[in-house]
């Protein structure tokens, strides 16, 4: 999600496969390396007691459990006959770390705590058992209350908690829910902290919930029109209008016409004098005027020159 990592064809395409991208990086991360973790130790492990592990989940239930080892992705938990895994962005006081190693310094200071946990997943056929710190900051039992008034489609008000490098958690009561990096805005977002602070009030749509997963999906570009619906109407081909330099890129720059439309200055579209770079021409903030080229809507594609006449 850095600027220079992208490609000419990785400008942005958003689409409605929200669930299919929603903790993919932290699933990816954290629960297969759990899993494996867990492969090693099984044979000097006891094995998990399901039955509880169940029914504490569909009671909403707090328990205490000792954190015992740690991977790049969250906690190892165990006690009282369970043993799971603590995802780091279900911590309540672990801070952002872009840097891994740094990451894993500060979760290897929770080994031989003990946490206040729920369950928030329990798939007894995968071995799979997830808990979270968060979740237990709401009384016993509130889940399901809290779940059967949410509802999609519905705007509701929180205050974010957690921001990390997939999305934004939003306390909404007693429950959390995740706004993914595409639902914070309909422009390019490199990460979710230029859109969202923890402790920040925010007004959220919410999507989607899935009780089963303790997961309710928000968004906060659907409470604005989507500016891509008018982008063809507004910006024709070879309409002349100012943009405001976004990010520079290997081949080219990006450059924002308004809030959510976002276009491509390819480097064949950017007169350069002799000798000179994009870099040395070109910042992220300035104001430059562009030729609109092409414009994609359903692709979510904006084409601009810098070559006016």
């Amino acid at each position: 999600m850095v600027h220079n990592q992208f490609s000419e064809q990785d400008v942005p395409v958003y689409d409605d496969g929200w669930w299919e991208s929603v903790l993919a990086e932290e699933e990816s991360r954290a629960v297969q390396a759990t899993t494996k973790a867990q492969k090693v130790e099984e044979s000097t492990k006891p094995s998990s007691d399901w039955e509880r592990a169940m029914s504490l989940y569909r009671q909403d239930g707090i328990i205490e459990l000792t954190v015992t080892g740690y991977n790049r992705g969250g906690l190892l938990v165990e006690g009282e006959g369970l043993n799971g895994f603590v995802p780091c962005s279900h911590l309540v006081d672990l801070p952002f770390q872009p840097n891994e190693d740094h990451r894993e310094d500060c979760l290897s200071v929770y080994v031989g705590r003990t946490l206040r946990l729920k369950v928030i997943e329990c798939v007894p056929e995968e071995g799979r058992m997830v808990f979270s710190e968060r979740a237990a900051r709401a009384e016993a039992g509130k889940r399901p209350t809290l779940f059967n008034t949410i509802q999609p489609g519905q705007h509701i008000e929180g205050e974010v908690t957690n921001v990390t490098e997939f999305g934004v958690f939003v306390d909404l009561g007693g429950v959390e829910g995740l706004i993914h990096i595409s639902e914070l805005s309909w422009g390019r977002v490199s990460h979710p902290s230029q859109v969202c602070q923890v402790g920040q009030h925010v007004e959220v749509q919410v999507m989607e919930v899935v009780p089963e997963r303790c997961r309710i999906a928000l968004s906060l570009k659907r409470l604005s029109p989507n500016p891509w619906e008018l982008a063809q109407v507004r910006y024709p081909v070879n309409t002349i209008v100012p943009a405001v330099v976004t990010a520079l890129v290997p081949f080219g720059a990006f450059a924002r016409l308004e809030e959510g439309l976002e276009g491509l200055i390819h480097a064949s579209e950017i007169p350069l004098p002799p000798n000179k770079t994009i870099k040395d021409i070109l910042l992220p903030g300035q104001c430059v005027q562009v030729r609109v080229l092409q414009v994609e809507a359903s692709r979510q594609r904006l084409g601009l020159s810098m070559k006016i006449n």
